[in-house]
């Protein structure tokens, strides 16, 4: 009987012929794959590394005459990259404190500790998520420059940053959603054992969640790596700025073989966390049911 998830039956897949041309197939889908995903990254490493006349010249060499690995160095000291990666990196880690923060607390509280009016916080923040980001950014600018009652300006610190990070109805919903699948029985267990509400969070709702937590962390952190514009529109001093802001200023008045070395070292740290934690990663979509 032929398989509902193949198009090749079980007995046909034992015949030679059969065999050979469903592995050519998966062979050349693979390569196909590979071509796609780290075809881009290789070619920006590849202009990295070519001398801007070469660039020019022959831009379809797969590979320069004369590379100048020395490229990556200038990059860092010249174009001053070190430095907006610091900033980014602190830039990023504040969103994703606040964000992982804000997402596990009201999901626990929408979840967990259902509120009175829970049914409505759940519905006015599901109801964002249909509200333009762009349309946002003028009272979120407002906002920042001047915070209501407290009447602070934060705008060029890093907090108009971080706090707006906190803000994510998608990863509360994520947050939340997992926590309902979380067995009801520990929590009045725990409550009989006169456990309080932070020790619920801390001690059985929190070690349980590592999966969406991960992916939580995921999601903050690649956002915070790759937004523009509000970090364009927040921090206006440019030593202050990330590197996605960064690259677009120097895009004027780098040379040109400098520049992608720059975008390949602005590339470089979320592939690599991306490469050594793949595997929380996708145990983590698995388990919430994300799907890219």
């Amino acid at each position: 009987m032929t398989s509902l998830t193949t198009f090749v039956s079980v007995n046909d897949r034992q015949r030679p012929g059969v065999r050979a041309a469903v592995r050519s197939v998966q062979g050349l889908t693979l390569i196909l794959l590979l071509v796609i995903g780290i075809g881009p990254l290789y070619w920006m490493f590849k202009g990295a590394i070519t001398p801007p006349t070469e660039l020019s010249n022959h831009p379809l060499n797969l590979w320069p005459d004369r590379p100048l690995l020395g490229n990556f160095r200038a990059a860092y000291t010249d174009l001053s990259i070190g430095h907006y990666l610091m900033n980014t990196l602190l830039v990023v880690g504040g969103s994703w404190l606040v964000q992982l923060f804000i997402s596990a607390t009201a999901g626990f509280a929408l979840s967990v500790l259902r509120p009175r009016f829970g049914k409505v916080i759940y519905g006015a923040i599901l109801a964002t998520m249909f509200v333009p980001y762009s349309v946002n950014m003028v009272s979120l600018f407002m906002t920042v420059i001047d915070v209501p009652l407290l009447h602070l300006n934060l705008g060029d610190t890093y907090w108009a940053i971080w706090l707006p990070a906190g803000t994510n109805a998608f990863t509360v919903l994520l947050a939340k959603q997992f926590f309902d699948a979380l067995p009801k029985e520990l929590f009045d267990a725990a409550r009989v054992d006169g456990a309080s509400t932070r020790q619920l969070l801390t001690k059985i709702v929190l070690p349980m969640s590592r999966p969406v937590l991960a992916v939580i962390s995921l999601l903050a952190v690649m956002h915070s790596w790759k937004d523009f514009i509000w970090p364009l529109v927040a921090i206006t001093d440019p030593q202050k700025q990330p590197i996605s802001v960064a690259l677009a200023q120097l895009a004027t008045q780098a040379p040109q073989d400098q520049l992608i070395a720059a975008m390949v070292l602005a590339v470089a740290p979320p592939v690599l966390v991306f490469v050594v934690c793949q595997k929380y990663i996708v145990a983590g979509l698995g388990f919430t049911g994300v799907k890219g």
